[in-house]
């Protein structure tokens, strides 16, 4: 199965989220809305794409005590969001919390969470700075393996690690990478990047897109060149 696109609508005011949607709506169905979008303009970003039809990614990342979790699952959910992440650091006792929350109305809301494992701005001299004495290619796969014991749905990791994630869960465990770039792109500040045909190989079920699509000159035909690549690297 190819991995659906999502693009992120990292835009620092609505009018040019909204040109990104309008520009790019024939060729994606999935939108990401992350800190920016959500906390500058989140209401009327969410029901424009509520009103187009299409799929919302609510990349949150809550992090903090179960109960505070729960709520802000619990709000989430009322947006519509189909995807939303929190981070899998934040421990069992909270994960399952946010499992909980998310089942509590679980035939009405599509919600679907998935468990940040490490960010792909990470190294692994930065995860020691912060106490973690680990490698992303072995504490990814670990916590992709709590998350799925606590009923999380799915993991976000970088490409890297996409393959050990598959081996540490089970098939329909959803994978999702963000840090794609296509051949000859930027990194800017990810660090663990890689190309659409990298994520397809990989098995990834959904990749971000971000800045290579809303700084083209043609966002529409970026998008379309990146599901055309996606298409021919599994034809």
């Amino acid at each position: 199965m190819k991995p659906e696109l999502v693009i992120a609508l990292d835009e620092p005011d609505w009018e040019r989220a909204s040109a990104l949607i309008d520009k790019t709506r024939s060729r994606a169905q999935w939108y990401k809305v992350g800190y920016q979008a959500y906390y500058g303009y989140g209401e009327r970003i969410i029901a424009q794409l509520r009103d187009a039809g299409k799929s919302l990614f609510l990349d949150l990342k809550l992090h903090d005590i179960p109960t505070t979790v729960a709520a802000g699952v619990r709000a989430a959910a009322k947006t519509g969001a189909s995807l939303l992440t929190v981070h899998a650091a934040g421990g069992r006792a909270m994960l399952e919390a946010a499992v909980a929350a998310r089942d509590e109305d679980s035939e009405r809301s599509p919600l679907r969470l998935l468990a940040v494992t490490v960010l792909t701005s990470m190294r692994a001299a930065d995860l020691r700075e912060v106490g973690v004495d680990r490698e992303p290619a072995t504490l990814v796969p670990m916590r992709a393996r709590l998350a799925a014991s606590c009923g999380i749905d799915g993991v976000v990791c970088a490409v890297a690690e996409a393959r050990a994630v598959r081996e540490a869960t089970s098939k329909d465990f959803v994978v999702l990478c963000p840090g794609i770039r296509p051949a000859g792109a930027s990194e800017g500040d990810q660090r663990r990047v890689a190309t659409p045909t990298d994520a397809a190989r990989a098995g990834a079920d959904f990749i971000v897109v971000g800045r290579p699509i809303a700084q083209a000159a043609d966002p529409g035909e970026a998008a379309y060149a990146i599901t055309r690549e996606i298409e021919g690297t599994l034809a």
